[in-house]
C-alpha cells in the first residue's frame, strides 16, 4: 500500500484559494495532482454532483476530520444523501431534503500544512505510526487527562485494604467547639438573646417560638369586689374572679329582670352538652357508622339547682343519641323534680342506688354539691373516684367536690376562685345583658366573641 492510499477513505475539509470556497467530503482517490472527494459538501451545503476533483494548485489548506476507512458509498441521484439524524428542513435549502451540519474544522484538530508547495508531494502527510499529527493543544489536553486518570486509579487496591483507618486521629482534626462558636456567631441577635436568657435550660421544639412573648392582656371587666384569683382567655382577656356574695347579687338581679332559672339552666345544660360531646370524641365517635362503640355517660346529681343542671345536660345528651344514666340522691327539690320529669320522657335510666351504677363508663358528670352544701364524702363520690373515666363538674363549689378530683369544670356568669381539684375551667355564656351587670356595679364587656364556651387559664402575670 502506498503512502497516498493510506488516506483514502479519510474525511477531510479542504479550503481552496480565491473564491472556490471550502469542500468537505471523503477521499476516494489521491494523486500528486488531484484529490477526488465523494459525499461532498460545498460551503456547508450538499454539492450538486456526487463527486468532485480538486487540483493541487487550487488547494490552500487541508484539515483531517476522520482517518477511519469508510465502506464504498452508494451514489444517490440528484445529489441527495441519507444521514442518520434528520434535522428540520430550512426554507432556503432546495438542494437536499435535510439540513446538514457544516463541517468547520474543530479547534482541537490539527491543520495540515499546504499540501502542494512546489517540490512537495503527498508523502508529507506521512507521520509516525500512520496517525495524523496532533496539535500542541490537543497533546496537552490528552496528557492532562492521562495524569488525572493515573492519580485517580493508579493506586493499587491491595495496598488500601491492608491499611486501618485511624478514627481517633481524624476525629482530633475536627474542633467541635470552634465550629459551634462559628455557628452561634452567625445567629441573629434575637436568637442569641433568647438562648442567653434561658441558659442551658432553654430547649425548644420545632413548633415553638424562640422569641419569648406573652399574650396581650386586656382588662375589659372590672368588678367592685374581686376575688383572690384572676383568669385569662386564649385571646388574652383578663376575667376577674368574684366573691360568693357578688355572685349571689348577680343571680338575684337576673331573676328580678326576667332572666329566670329556667332560661339559665337550658343554656348551662347546652354548654355542658357541647363540652361533653367534644370530650367523647365528637364526630369521630358519634357517627352512625360507629354504633357498636356508642358512648355511655353517668350523671351524678344532688338535690339542688346544680343537680337540676346536670339532669338538663343528660336530657340534651340523650337527644344526640348518647346513652345516659342519672343517679339522684333525692328528688325533693322542685327544680330537680321539674327536670327529672322531662328526662324520664327520654326512656333512659334513673338510679338511686350506687351499686346499680355500671362499673365502666366513658364520662362522669358531677353535679353533687353547691357552695353551701355540707362537705362530706358520700358513697357515690367514692364510686366516682374509683372509676377510671374522666370527670366533668357542673357549677362545683369553689373548693371542689369532696372525695372527687375533677378534670374539667363548667361555670357560668363570672367565676369564683376555684381550687386545683376542679381542674380546667370553662366559662358558659348565659347571655346576661350589660345592664344586669351594671345593676351590681360591674363594668362588663363580653369576652366570648364567636364562641359559646371559652376556656379559662390562671393568670400568672
Amino acid at each position: 500500500m502506498s503512502v497516498s492510499d493510506r488516506f483514502v477513505g479519510s474525511t477531510v475539509s479542504i479550503k481552496c484559494i480565491d473564491d472556490l470556497g471550502s469542500y468537505q467530503g471523503e477521499i476516494i482517490a489521491l494523486t500528486d495532482e488531484l484529490v477526488t472527494l465523494t459525499r461532498v459538501f460545498w460551503n456547508g451545503k450538499p454539492y450538486s454532483s456526487p463527486t468532485v476533483r480538486l487540483r493541487a494548485k487550487d488547494i490552500s489548506n487541508v484539515y483531517i476530520i476522520n482517518t477511519e476507512y469508510s465502506a464504498p458509498v452508494r451514489q444517490e441521484p440528484q445529489g441527495k444523501y441519507t444521514i442518520k439524524r434528520p434535522i428540520a428542513k430550512k426554507v432556503s435549502t432546495t438542494i437536499s431534503e435535510y439540513a446538514v451540519p457544516i463541517f468547520e474544522p474543530p479547534p482541537v484538530l490539527p491543520s495540515v500544512k499546504k499540501l502542494l508547495p512546489e517540490g512537495k508531494d503527498w508523502t508529507d502527510l506521512t507521520v509516525p505510526n500512520g496517525k495524523p499529527v496532533l496539535s500542541r493543544r490537543d497533546g496537552t489536553l490528552r496528557r492532562r487527562m492521562s495524569e488525572r486518570d493515573e492519580q485517580a486509579f493508579g493506586t493499587p487496591i491491595d495496598q488500601s485494604l491492608h491499611q486501618d483507618f485511624d478514627f481517633e486521629k481524624n476525629l482530633a482534626l475536627f474542633n467541635k467547639e470552634a465550629v459551634w462558636q462559628e455557628i452561634n456567631s452567625k445567629k441573629p441577635d434575637v436568637v442569641q438573646q433568647s438562648q442567653n436568657k434561658g441558659g442551658n435550660k432553654a430547649r425548644y421544639r420545632h413548633d415553638e417560638n424562640v422569641i419569648e412573648s406573652e399574650p396581650l392582656a386586656l382588662r375589659q371587666i372590672v368588678v367592685p369586689n374581686a376575688g383572690p384569683k384572676e383568669y385569662v382567655t386564649d385571646d388574652g382577656l383578663i376575667i376577674p374572679s368574684v366573691t360568693l356574695d357578688l355572685q349571689r347579687q348577680l343571680i338575684g338581679a337576673a331573676d328580678r329582670l326576667g332572666i329566670s332559672w329556667e332560661r339559665r339552666v337550658e343554656l348551662l345544660g347546652r354548654a355542658g352538652t357541647e363540652i361533653t360531646l367534644q370530650l367523647l370524641g365528637g364526630a369521630h365517635r358519634l357517627s352512625p357508622n360507629n354504633a357498636h362503640q356508642w358512648p355511655t355517660v353517668v350523671v351524678l346529681c344532688g338535690p339542688h339547682r346544680s343537680g337540676a343542671a346536670g339532669i338538663n345536660c343528660a336530657r340534651q345528651l340523650s337527644s344526640h343519641g348518647v346513652k345516659t344514666i342519672i343517679y339522684v340522691e333525692s328528688s325533693e327539690d322542685v327544680f330537680v323534680l321539674q327536670e327529672l320529669s322531662l328526662y324520664r320522657l327520654t326512656g333512659h335510666k334513673v338510679e338511686t342506688e350506687v351499686k346499680k351504677l355500671p362499673a365502666a363508663t366513658d364520662l362522669i358528670i358531677v353535679a353533687l354539691c353547691e357552695e353551701r352544701s355540707p362537705k362530706c364524702v358520700t358513697p357515690v363520690a367514692k364510686w366516682a373516684s374509683n372509676n377510671r373515666a374522666s370527670v366533668l363538674a357542673i357549677e362545683p363549689p369553689s373548693n371542689g367536690t369532696p372525695g372527687i378530683v375533677c378534670k374539667y369544670s363548667l361555670v357560668s356568669g363570672l367565676p369564683l376562685s376555684h381550687c386545683h381539684d376542679n381542674g380546667r375551667l370553662y366559662l358558659c355564656n348565659l347571655a346576661l345583658p350589660n345592664k344586669l351587670f351594671s345593676e351590681v356595679g360591674i363594668t362588663y364587656r363580653s369576652p366570648f366573641g364567636p364562641k359559646f364556651v371559652i376556656p379559662l387559664h390562671p393568670n400568672s402575670s
